[in-house]
């Protein structure tokens, strides 16, 4: 289960000295504020905040739609891990060829620890029922 996101933080209140006049202020209007350019001068980008992440895609040529959702949903369950179906690229139409191209799996790189295991406890559990996966490409 996953905990919410939301957090109530209560504002300071702001309180205005009873001596300041609306009417009368010591800075001055230059116009609006530019932003600094990038000449590689002073300006350098900065990391971004946001964990590295790792995909994996896999594939069972013979697990029907259903069970490809099944294991999505199954591993949708696991705390950071996002997951998806990929279409389906062959031209022709066969019927003991699955009707998705794929799985695609993606989590945070400091939650490995964490997932990994519980998804390959999920994949190992599915290529035992309906065949083993094969691994179409893999993304740090």
């Amino acid at each position: 289960m996953r905990k919410p996101c939301l957090k109530v933080v209560k504002m300071p209140q702001f309180s205005s000295p009873s001596n300041a006049r609306s009417d009368q202020s010591d800075t001055q209007y230059d116009g609006p504020i530019q932003p600094p350019q990038a000449d590689g001068q002073g300006i350098q980008p900065t990391k971004s905040d946001k964990p590295e992440k790792v995909e994996y895609r896999f594939r069972s040529l013979s697990l029907p739609l259903a069970v490809y959702r099944e294991v999505a949903a199954h591993l949708r369950q696991i705390d950071g891990v996002d997951t998806g179906l990929l279409p389906q690229t062959s031209k022709e139409f066969d019927y003991l060829q699955s009707q998705v191209g794929g799985l695609w799996i993606r989590y945070a790189s400091d939650a490995a620890d964490s997932c990994q295991p519980q998804i390959e406890a999920v994949l190992a559990y599915y290529g035992d029922l309906y065949g083993q996966w094969e691994t179409l490409s893999t993304k740090v």
